[in-house]
């Protein structure tokens, strides 16, 4: 198995990082997002039936962080059911190949995602041109060669089920990657909603460091097809989630959430879409 998975080359720790930075949120109780750097990992499931599912995978060397959670979490020794992807990019799969390694576990994702899971294509370069913070402009040093998971990737059921999560669905929502997913549980319209939108805005530095809470669209410099994007938005609006866990920023939920969706619809064009950059024009990459 080892054999087989690697990191693309350009893989390395980002020394980028948030006050959030180690700290974990129980959004429900068995829903727990936690923060590595600039980025959220989400354990689903119980702590009392030690049975649960990690969705998304961190930032690169996070693995013996992401593994000391889960046992504090639901015991030592403990191992998730899967790892299941909203998409590929670095800071979701930074560490996937030793936890898969660790742990031994299936990993799933939209059958959009497996070329730039299986080290067949790379995403398109980050754009440290568009319009910006900080972020933006640190980003051409953000990996986007593809990991490669060889056989340990599979795609999620094209029902929309997703395994080991009883009550979830998976919802295409494309846009930030091409086969970017988001997770929602009817019951009671709880919503992990990947990158689709985020609860801060990714591109500013200070926003990053700081964590001010700002429902925005997916981060502007990884987006490569922003009609997509704001589609997959209003079609997670529509769901009205109840709470939401997001890929960057602090959970969100009630009115702020509502309200913050509806404004973010209602002004997608002014608010996520950048006045310029190379993936603006064109709906990106050809």
């Amino acid at each position: 198995m080892d054999k087989e998975m690697s990191y693309g080359s350009d893989y390395k720790f980002i020394p980028a990082t948030s006050i959030a930075s180690g700290i974990g949120i129980e959004v429900l109780p068995d829903i727990y997002s936690y923060t590595i750097q600039i980025v959220n990992i989400c354990f689903v499931g119980n702590p009392d039936r030690n049975e649960y599912v990690l969705v998304d995978a961190g930032m690169p060397e996070s693995a013996e962080e992401i593994i000391r959670v889960a046992e504090e979490r639901f015991g030592s020794g403990s191992r998730p059911k899967a790892i299941i992807l909203t998409h590929g990019h670095f800071d979701h799969v930074g560490a996937i190949v030793e936890l898969v390694n660790h742990w031994q576990v299936p990993v799933f994702a939209n059958e959009m995602e497996l070329p730039f899971l299986t080290g067949l294509q790379s995403y398109p370069e980050p754009d440290p041109t568009v319009e910006g913070g900080m972020v933006a402009k640190m980003s051409q040093m953000f990996p986007n060669e593809p990991v490669n998971l060889g056989s340990q990737v599979e795609k999620l059921p094209s029902d929309g089920t997703v395994p080991f999560l009883d009550g979830f669905r998976w919802i295409h929502t494309p846009g930030h990657s091409p086969g970017h997913v988001s997770f929602f549980r009817d019951s009671d319209r709880a919503l992990i909603a990947g990158d689709a939108f985020i609860n801060v805005k990714q591109d500013s530095l200070y926003k990053v460091l700081t964590q001010e809470q700002e429902i925005n669209g997916p981060p502007r410099y990884l987006t490569t097809d922003w009609q997509a994007a704001k589609s997959s938005v209003q079609r997670l609006a529509e769901l009205n989630p109840s709470v939401a866990v997001v890929g960057h920023g602090a959970p969100v939920a009630g009115d702020t959430l509502s309200n913050g969706l509806r404004r973010l619809v209602n002004d997608f064009d002014r608010l996520a879409i950048p006045d310029y950059g190379k993936y603006v024009d064109g709906g990106g990459p050809h």
